[in-house]
């Protein structure tokens, strides 16, 4: 029989809401376009480059308790993460550290929460390979998804849409899209076998390094497995990565290019923690729903989780914790209104998630402008820490 259930994307959140639904018994089944469990760690970033996560106590780390997760995820969870904010001169203005197991924003790889969370799923309910194409509505009001390679499974009461920032589910409830922020990212590793591997830790330490100016930012983050994620932030044309798809190719090319046109006049020590990271770049262009478009009526069989609903830029590191928020949040009216009511269900899930989905992104793009001021990060310590640079 099919389940009742459809949700689209094994990620955080489609995960936490099949681990939810389960252990309500509600039957659902999750399709998802990686060919495989291996594939999807892979994408989740098995050489660290899909970076860390900090799960909030109030948020990411309630979904994971309502879950029955929290244990597991507190067992391999980092407490002791650090963070420094520097200029492009080098110098530091902030440097903290948690508190230690009482901190309530404790860090994770973001490969290691996507394994905790696929590990509490039953294995027969997430189907690999299956890419959506399209979802739709048949004349009966049940819902179908169409697939790339030609596959349709049909009859489902609810899909959730929790497929990302070009979610395939979205255009059933509004006819926003994403919009370019401006910015792109471009990561590399430093691996515990590199000979600079020290001299990054001198940087970030067990946490995060942050050097901002000049419309700019250099990032150093530790992540979970001894390796440092070395990211720089530019200002970059849209199609920037298709336009320099050779120079991507080249990654010796492309850190001399963004040395000598980018960071040429940064100190010695942030130069080289790109001149000596390893392997090619991964480019992240940064994208985000309009707020405005948090605004749609409630349609019948349809409901939104995450990026697919609120895509917003990674600037505040509450985008994970939102997006459990929503699957909790979710499960919890499914699980009230029960299936015979799920309009109701996803009505009520919408009033509340519109309300934060819209505070983060307009937050997010806030402290994006602050990070990537010509003066950053003078604004940003103003705003933020209540400091006054010299």
């Amino acid at each position: 029989m099919t389940p009742p259930v459809a949700i689209l994307g094994a990620g955080p959140s489609g995960l936490t809401l099949a681990r939810l639904l389960d252990r309500a018994n509600i039957d659902f089944v999750v399709f998802e376009r990686d060919e495989s469990p291996t594939a999807a760690i892979s994408t989740a970033g098995d050489k660290g480059v899909g970076g860390t996560l900090d799960l909030h106590a109030e948020s990411g780390q309630l979904a994971l308790q309502e879950a029955g997760l929290l244990d597991q995820f507190k067992a391999i969870a980092r407490y002791d993460a650090t963070v420094a904010i520097a200029d492009s001169k080098g110098k530091v203005w902030i440097s903290v550290g948690d508190d230690g197991e009482d901190s309530d924003k404790p860090e994770i790889d973001r490969k290691d929460l996507r394994t905790l969370l696929l590990s509490s799923v039953p294995e027969e309910k997430v189907r690999w390979g299956f890419k959506v194409q399209n979802v739709q509505k048949e004349t009966d009001g049940s819902m179908s998804i169409h697939f790339a390679d030609g596959r349709v499974e049909s009859g489902f009461q609810l899909v959730v849409g929790a497929d990302g920032a070009w979610s395939k589910a979205r255009r059933l409830v509004t006819t926003a899209k994403p919009q370019y922020y401006g910015i792109h990212y471009l990561s590399a590793l430093i691996q515990p076998e590199n000979p600079f591997h020290t001299a990054a830790a001198s940087l970030a330490g067990k946490g995060l390094y942050m050097a901002l100016g000049d419309e700019k930012q250099i990032l150093v983050v530790k992540l979970g497995t001894g390796s440092y994620q070395v990211s720089v932030g530019l200002r970059l044309p849209e199609n920037w990565t298709s336009e320099n798809a050779a120079l991507l190719k080249d990654s010796s090319a492309l850190r001399q290019t963004l040395l000598r046109d980018s960071f040429t006049d940064w100190p010695q020590s942030l130069m080289d923690v790109i001149r000596h990271s390893e392997g090619d770049f991964r480019t992240w262009p940064l994208y985000s729903m309009p707020a405005e478009s948090l605004s749609w009526q409630t349609v019948p069989g349809v409901a939104l989780v995450g990026d697919a609903a609120h895509l917003t830029v990674p600037l505040v590191g509450e985008g994970v914790n939102c997006a459990l928020h929503d699957s909790l949040q979710l499960a919890q009216q499914i699980i009230k209104h029960g299936l015979d009511d799920l309009q109701g269900a996803v009505s009520e899930y919408e009033a509340l998630m519109f309300p934060r989905a819209i505070d983060l992104i307009e937050r997010s793009k806030e402290s994006g402008e602050f990070y990537f001021a010509p003066d950053a990060p003078r604004g940003w310590l103003k705003t933020y820490a209540g400091m006054e640079m010299d």
